[in-house]
């Protein structure tokens, strides 16, 4: 199977960099609709769908190999041997952004840059570091998906999405996990809010721009700041915004922060 079917590849732009987006749980490449154009007009972007959500091929999922983000990451890796060109800028949002920072590890130098947007290496509460969520409320939360994955979706969505003002985003975010295969998606949920990539995040060293929404109901302010001060060449944007997808309720904030961050990078392009 070629990794262009696998995880429906699409390339724009002849830009000297490549900017590689990788979206969140539940979703797939159109969530970067908004900010992803922008950008190919500077930059080769390559956008893609994780095994097992949008257009990638779902035989392709296989428990075992994705039973951790790992899997994921190779995956990424093999994206970008094939299609990258010049240095490599990781865009992920929510768990794709650990995803990045394992391939980066497994594969030291490929990345130039990373963004994330909204990422958590550990969504649990676990002495001074603080989550977000109990295991009572990850239980909880597993549990619902499994007993009614489409109700789940329809509540969670506008809470997830914010911008209230717009209540047709956070009606696309729940389609968007309405067309996820259930079964897949209560796996990669699980694979996800039990995972601690804590120590993954420690050895990470590639500059890194964290975009945090001031008020996130999956990740709190304070994974933000947690990461900022574990990672050794990163830095924290909070961004004055409701909900977990910035890059859909406030894209214009959210372009304007990477393109700010890229500036900083000797050797990258960026916004003139």
């Amino acid at each position: 199977m070629s990794v262009q079917r696998r995880n429906n590849v699409h390339v724009r732009g002849q830009g000297p960099a490549t900017m590689v987006f990788v979206h969140g749980f539940g979703c797939d490449q159109n969530i970067w609709r908004l900010i992803e154009p922008g950008f190919a007009q500077r930059f080769r972007t390559v956008a893609l769908d994780l095994v097992g959500s949008g257009g990638s091929d779902l035989a392709a999922y296989d428990r075992a190999k994705y039973g951790s983000l790992q899997g994921h990451a190779d995956d990424i890796l093999e994206i970008v041997e094939e299609f990258a060109r010049g240095p490599v800028i990781f865009v992920g949002h929510s768990v794709s952004a650990m995803i990045g920072v394992l391939a980066d590890l497994a594969s030291p130098g490929r990345f130039a840059a990373h963004a994330m947007i909204g990422p958590s290496p550990c969504y649990l509460n676990d002495g001074d570091y603080q989550g977000g969520f109990t295991r009572q409320d990850i239980d909880a939360l597993l549990e619902t998906m499994e007993s009614n994955y489409i109700g789940w979706s329809g509540n969670v969505a506008p809470s997830l999405m914010g911008a209230p003002e717009h209540p047709e985003l956070a009606e696309g975010l729940a389609n968007s996990f309405c067309h996820t295969d259930p079964e897949i998606a209560k796996h990669f949920a699980r694979v996800i809010f039990l995972s601690d990539h804590r120590a993954a995040l420690a050895r990470f060293k590639t500059p890194a721009l964290v975009l945090q929404c001031s008020d996130d109901l999956i990740v709190p302010l304070s994974v933000g700041q947690y990461i900022q001060r574990t990672l050794g060449a990163g830095v924290l944007r909070v961004l004055d915004n409701v909900g977990h997808y910035p890059h859909i309720s406030s894209p214009a904030a959210c372009t304007a922060a990477i393109d700010e961050f890229l500036s900083t990078l000797p050797g990258l392009p960026h916004a003139a």
